[in-house]
């Protein structure tokens, strides 16, 4: 990778038969072709690895339009109705390992649980130190107007509606026609309920076609698998044709990460690292969940022995404890498995949430398993290797997180700039030979390193030549067997020397032309 010191703009001419992209740092320049903010829902249930996953997701809210945060319920967390009504479903956690626990009134639901509104309240003790470093993090008060309970009461319920699901119906049905992302960190039985509201009211009316047209125009569902059956028994069924983007392939956010991680990427889920970066950082970091933190979400609940240490897995065992995964260092990665949800949302210049096949940091696109639909571990990975994004998401992370409790702009870093004049997608001839120029920036003033490269999840299925990739003039040609209609992804990256490095991109779609 090249180091640039100093960054001069000019002018450039295009030769015959060559394709110019012109990159600059124009900040009035980089606004005019700033993303629209995407949509988004978050819908998450009261497991510890969703509560780490949103203090990354209010971190970032600079990124996004934060229309909802919705308590839900899954097969792994209700809270009943209050009646002394009981539930069991068949295969549930409970009727595993040799365990028969339901009929239950609820399920590992704390009572008076508000794990969301503590994150918000976290955030709040920070936000002014999170607005020196960038000015668009929404206020406290717009995030706590976005809560609501959703269908919490049983595992799959979507029987009657909610605040939460009147919530997500407003928001579906309003006159905002850009696409609004609705995640499900839990179960999908408050997005279903809202569905089966909107064919309810509008089925049997002239209505019906045009208001199922826009639902399926406009709603992208975002799930962490099917955890309640309800996107298998309702969704689909009902709504076959709904944008669902199961993610997978990209970095491994979830429990135990640590325990697949290569020597690239452990590092940065060691008790030092996650101390140095993440525990020690004020509220939000203190509210952060890493193994053997002694808290536990709902007192007494067996499956949960994260908060211990100092215990092997046999002692934990005997104590009790379903130890469905082995004790790590205390103080180390617990897990953020619902990351992949709203990692593509992300405006750092991959353009991951335009279409589910792009990828970023959140992964890409793939069809959903058996089970609660998450990929198919058993199943080898196909097609070429996905990038390694995980240390630029952690490093990414740390700087947040440092953000949060850093009064002065000038104490941290922040990302560089890595922008493209003119159309994002271009086209071109295959043989032809297309010029790359580049200009990036730092906020900060440090040196940034730039390297382009070909993103392999276009439609061209061979590899591109690029030549001087290292540089900020850089050239490609279009491979002469490329066939009209197929997409070539390249991208600019540009990496700082900062303090935690920090790395943006600028992606450039090619499509093949006659």
């Amino acid at each position: 990778m090249r180091r640039v010191e100093k960054i001069s703009s000019g002018r450039y001419v295009c030769n015959p038969g060559i394709l110019v992209i012109l990159i600059v740092l124009c900040s009035s320049f980089i606004s005019s072709f700033a993303q629209t903010k995407p949509r988004i829902i978050i819908t998450a249930d009261p497991e510890l690895d969703d509560s780490n996953s949103l203090i990354r997701f209010l971190l970032y809210s600079t990124d996004y339009k934060v229309e909802g945060l919705i308590y839900a319920s899954s097969q792994f967390h209700w809270t009943g109705d209050g009646k002394g009504t009981k539930l069991s479903v068949p295969g549930r956690e409970y009727t595993r390992f040799g365990l028969n626990l339901c009929p239950c009134e609820s399920y590992r639901w704390a009572k008076d649980e508000r794990f969301i509104h503590e994150v918000v309240e976290n955030y709040e003790k920070v936000y002014e130190n999170l607005k020196v470093h960038h000015p668009n993090y929404p206020s406290p008060g717009e995030l706590k107007s976005k809560i609501r309970f959703g269908n919490i009461e049983f595992d799959g319920d979507y029987s009657k509606d909610t605040p939460g699901s009147d919530l997500i119906k407003s928001l579906m049905l309003d006159d905002n026609n850009e696409p609004l992302y609705i995640t499900a960190w839990g179960g999908q039985s408050t997005i279903a309920r809202a569905l089966k509201s909107i064919q309810d009211q509008y089925q049997k009316t002239p209505q019906w076609s045009s208001i199922r047209k826009k639902i399926l125009n406009k709603v992208i569902l975002l799930p962490s698998g099917d955890q309640d059956d309800t996107y298998a028994t309702y969704i689909k069924p009902i709504w076959p044709e709904i944008d669902y983007r199961q993610m997978g392939k990209g970095p491994n956010y979830s429990y135990g990460a640590q325990l697949r991680a290569t020597p690239e990427n452990v590092i940065y889920t060691t008790a030092a690292w996650m101390t140095e970066h993440v525990t020690s950082r004020g509220p939000l970091g203190a509210y952060y969940r890493v193994w053997g933190d002694g808290r536990q979400m709902v007192k007494g609940d067996i499956f949960d022995y994260f908060g211990l240490s100092g215990y092997t897995n046999e002692e934990l065992k005997k104590m009790g404890y379903v130890v469905w995964m082995p004790v790590q260092e205390k103080g180390s990665w617990l897990g953020e498995g619902d990351n992949p949800t709203f990692m593509n949302m992300l405006d750092n210049g991959l353009r991951a949430y335009e279409d589910g096949a792009y990828g970023g940091w959140g992964g890409k696109q793939v069809t959903p398993g058996v089970g609660m639909g998450f990929p198919d571990p058993s199943q080898k990975e196909t097609g070429p290797p996905f990038p390694n994004f995980w240390p630029a998401a952690q490093r990414d992370f740390a700087a947040r997180m440092k953000w949060s409790v850093t009064p002065r702009y000038e104490d941290a870093n922040h990302e560089p700039t890595v922008s493209i004049q003119g159309p994002l997608n271009i086209t071109a001839r295959a043989g032809q030979k297309i010029g790359l120029k580049g200009v990036v920036s730092d906020p900060d003033g440090n040196a940034v390193s730039v390297k382009w490269w070909q993103f392999k999840v276009g439609t061209y299925p061979g590899d591109v030549t690029i030549t001087n990739s290292a540089s900020l003039s850089a050239e490609v040609v279009v491979p002469a067997d490329a066939k009209v209609g197929q997409t070539i992804h390249l991208v600019l990256e540009g990496t700082d020397d900062g303090v935690l490095s920090l790395t943006r991109y600028q992606r450039i779609i090619l499509t093949v032309e006659k």
